[in-house]
């Protein structure tokens, strides 16, 4: 999923606000610092769901016949083959 700069800059500072809230959360770097790599995590969470994404579209599209996108067999294969994908990976 594709998410705009300015979005994911948004989410960054929900991350590091709500760290800073938190009683039990005490930072040992800046505030800035803490929103920076946030942004970071988050853009590679983004990052491999998107090659987890293009993985599974690609399984199907190497079927022998035409699966339609948005059938019912499309979707239960899509999940799936996500679902291996991530398993693959560990997460």
């Amino acid at each position: 999923m594709r998410i705009s700069r300015d979005k994911l800059n948004k989410m960054a500072h929900v991350v590091s606000d709500t760290l800073a809230e938190t009683d039990e959360c005490e930072f040992l770097e800046d505030r800035n610092t803490i929103r920076q790599e946030a942004r970071k995590a988050l853009e590679n969470l983004l990052t491999e769901e998107t090659k987890i994404d293009q993985a599974a579209r690609l399984k199907i599209a190497s079927q022998r016949r035409i699966i339609p996108e948005g059938s019912q067999e499309w979707d239960i294969l899509y999940r799936k083959y996500y679902n291996d994908e991530v398993k693959k990976l560990g997460i």
